[in-house]
């Protein structure tokens, strides 16, 4: 601030120095120039010859989401005006008769701050552009001026000031890779001027005082607002991307279990569309798997809603790993629920072998645990997902002051194809085609395991209500780890999850509940 200062005092003195000044500024400029090209530079990642094959997670944005996005717009820029931090402007100008006269603009603020309309483009492998019309805005302060008269005479005023202003914004944000992460860079940021008129308090300076400064302050006060307003819009791009990766990163995690959302290639901006491509690699107490075969291709998303996430079938897979080594893949199921189970169907040959399992002790008194035995098997076909899994059931009898009483016990290899469903918050896997084979069968009813009533009715109730518990434990454990409670930020639109061979694809649209992005940006800045 003092260099401008010292630029505007020698422009209107001395002609020649100012020259010099130019030059200066010029040098100065292309050198921090070349440093921020280094700066890039050194923050850029890199990525291997086929950055695909390591693709585990894509999220796409298309337009119609930032047309929506647009909405929100006005709340970032006001929002990036109100916490602008403008420092004090200072200056002086050397005039016949009164000698120099001096000023200082202190505590500058913006009120009635109002946007006429925004539009949001995306321009092709280039960068997301923004034009922000008409910005009224009102800016108060305080003006202290004074004269240094020829016999050293030092008058000093202080007034209020008011300046009306109205801006044009264009803002043009690129999107990059740093530290392995999309980074935006806002700094492309352009403001023009159509209105700037100071007001002093009560308008009863001189006429030709008010001239004066509102002349001689122009410049220095268009970069400053120019400079602070730009500076706070980048601070504010970089905190909704960081909200956005912290969201992201945080989406599957549950203690040990987390995924790594590392960028495998710059991010993409089309004309119809953003996309990110991520490793997807689940990380398990400091564990991973490497996918070095994904089969993502850009032609595999449409442009039709508004946010798209392609997984591939490792990560999910691994996913469902890592949930079953940490023991999420357990059903406990005790009074109304083992009830439910068992009473599926009201007839004489059930009550009677619900009978002779429990041995007249009540669903209360009794206990089924249903987990997985081994590691769940998921892949991706057409007509849904495919799990297969060997999981054990257990039914307890609770005896008072003694040890628990085994009365069932099954190991089954389950093979199901369920079709994912998301409701409510929650993912909801729903078996479409299921087989079951028992290979460990102990029941204090049926020592020898070939009572056909017993038989019948086990094989009847692990098909119609077992594999859906079994899989309905899958779908709880995976909806856990993808912390629902962060989507509560959202309204979530008509989601569709499609299975195709290897991949899986969530499509949606989505809205902003609350003023949820000013509510942010109130708290956080």
């Amino acid at each position: 601030m003092k260099a401008a200062s010292a630029s505007v005092k020698n422009h209107l003195v001395r002609p020649r120095p100012e020259l010099r000044m130019c030059w200066a500024g010029r040098i100065m400029l292309g050198t921090f120039s070349i440093l921020l090209g280094l700066v890039h530079a050194a923050a850029a990642c890199e990525f291997g010859p086929f950055p695909y094959r390591g693709t585990g997670i894509v999220c796409r944005m298309t337009e119609p989401a930032a047309l929506l996005l647009n909405k929100e717009v006005a709340q970032v820029i006001q929002a990036a005006f109100r916490n602008a931090k403008f420092p004090n402007v200072t200056g002086e100008r050397s005039l016949r008769l009164l000698g120099r006269v001096a000023y200082t603009l202190s505590h500058i603020q913006v009120n009635d701050l109002s946007i006429e309309r925004s539009e949001v483009e995306l321009k092709e492998d280039s960068a997301i552009h923004i034009s922000i019309r008409n910005v009224t805005a009102l800016f108060k302060g305080s003006l202290t001026y004074g004269y240094a008269g020829a016999w050293f005479l030092q008058l000093f005023h202080s007034v209020d000031f008011e300046i009306e202003s109205s801006i044009d914004l264009q803002l043009n944000i690129n999107l990059m890779c740093q530290k392995d992460k999309v980074a935006p860079d806002a700094s492309d940021c352009y403001l023009t001027f159509h209105k700037l008129t100071l007001h002093l308090q009560g308008d009863k300076e001189p006429g030709w005082l008010k001239q004066l400064f509102t002349d001689f302050i122009s410049f220095t006060l268009k970069l400053v607002l120019k400079r602070e307003v730009c500076k706070e819009i980048n601070t504010v791009a970089q905190m909704l991307t960081n909200f956005a990766i912290d969201l992201a990163a945080n989406f599957v995690r549950d203690k040990d279990i987390m995924v790594d959302i590392s960028l495998t290639s710059d991010p993409v901006i089309k004309a119809r569309y953003i996309e990110s491509h991520h490793k997807g690699i689940v990380l398990y107490k400091n564990n991973s798997s490497v996918l070095s075969d994904s089969v993502f291709s850009p032609s595999l998303l449409t442009e039709s809603r508004m946010l798209y996430f392609w997984l591939s079938e490792h990560s999910l897979s691994s996913l469902a790993a890592a949930a079953f080594l940490d023991g999420q893949l357990v059903l406990h199921l005790r009074g109304e629920k083992l009830q439910e189970l068992f009473e599926m169907e009201d007839t004489e040959v059930q009550r009677k072998a619900v009978q002779r399992i429990f041995q007249g002790s009540s669903y209360n008194d009794s206990v089924a645990k249903v987990w997985s035995l081994t590691q769940p098997q998921i892949s991706f076909q057409p007509e849904g997902t495919v799990v297969r899994s060997l999981v054990a059931v257990e039914v307890s009898i609770l005896l008072a002051g003694e040890e628990p009483l085994v009365a069932l016990y099954m190991e089954k290899e389950i093979t199901a194809t369920i079709q994912a469903t998301y409701a409510e918050k929650k993912l909801i896997l729903q078996p479409v085609d299921s087989r079951a084979e028992i290979k460990v069968f102990k029941c204090t009813a049926d020592p020898s395991g070939e009572d056909p009533s017993i038989q019948s009715f086990l094989k009847n109730m692990i098909l119609v209500a077992g594999i859906p518990e079994v899989t309905s434990s899958i779908g709880s454990a995976l909806t856990s780890l993808m912390n629902s409670k962060r989507l509560d930020l959202f309204d979530i639109i008509n989601p569709e999850i499609i299975t195709r061979k290897g991949y899986v694809i969530v499509q949606l649209d989505f809205g902003f509940p609350n003023h949820l992005l000013l509510n942010f940006l109130e708290k956080s800045l």
